[in-house]
């Protein structure tokens, strides 16, 4: 329903709206993956919070329901304070979230991904990602992310990885659920 001419799935939470579901902390040795599984359908949207660390340089990564087939498309705003750039990609096997852009255990990528109306089986889901790294003052980046899924399906379980290799130990995903609008 329509507030004011915005859609009531674009105002945000109120505070204390938001309740934390699960957390994955990435352990020595590291992980190929974050998941999420038997995500209940209480919620109006989910948000994933991540701090991450990488083997290497490289995007990150989301699934939905062990989709990993071509049923993903994103957009996204790149930039690194001298420049911005633009990205695109469709029939994906995947929607991109963060970027790291350092191998160093000091710098870490962050982020934040609201996944609205997870839960609606009336129509696809549609993601978008604030989303950032420092490179401790020679290079770092921010970056404006959306994705969609293009299945009805309720989201039951998330997948989050990295381009290739595993997130590094102290990476951590958290998940929760968004009450209200």
């Amino acid at each position: 329903m329509p507030i004011l001419g915005i859609l009531a799935s674009s105002v945000p939470a109120a505070a204390g709206a938001y309740d934390s579901i699960a957390t994955v902390s990435v352990g020595s040795g590291g992980a190929a993956s974050a998941e999420f599984t038997s995500i209940p359908s209480t919620y109006t949207h989910l948000q994933v919070r991540f701090i991450n660390l990488q083997d290497s340089t490289q995007n990150i990564w989301m699934q939905f329901n062990g989709d990993t087939a071509s049923n993903y498309s994103w957009h996204d705003l790149f930039g690194d304070g001298a420049s911005a750039s633009t990205g695109s990609g469709t029939n994906d096997v995947y929607f991109k979230i963060g970027y790291v852009g350092s191998t160093s255990t000091s710098y870490a990528g962050a982020g934040v991904t609201d996944i609205l109306d997870y839960a609606n089986t009336n129509k696809y889901k549609t993601a978008r990602t604030l989303a950032g790294t420092d490179v401790n003052g020679s290079g770092g980046y921010v970056l404006l992310r959306s994705g969609s899924w293009r299945n009805t399906n309720a989201v039951t379980s998330i997948k989050i990885l990295p381009t290739s290799g595993n997130f590094k130990q102290y990476s951590s995903f958290a998940l929760y659920g968004i009450r209200g609008n």
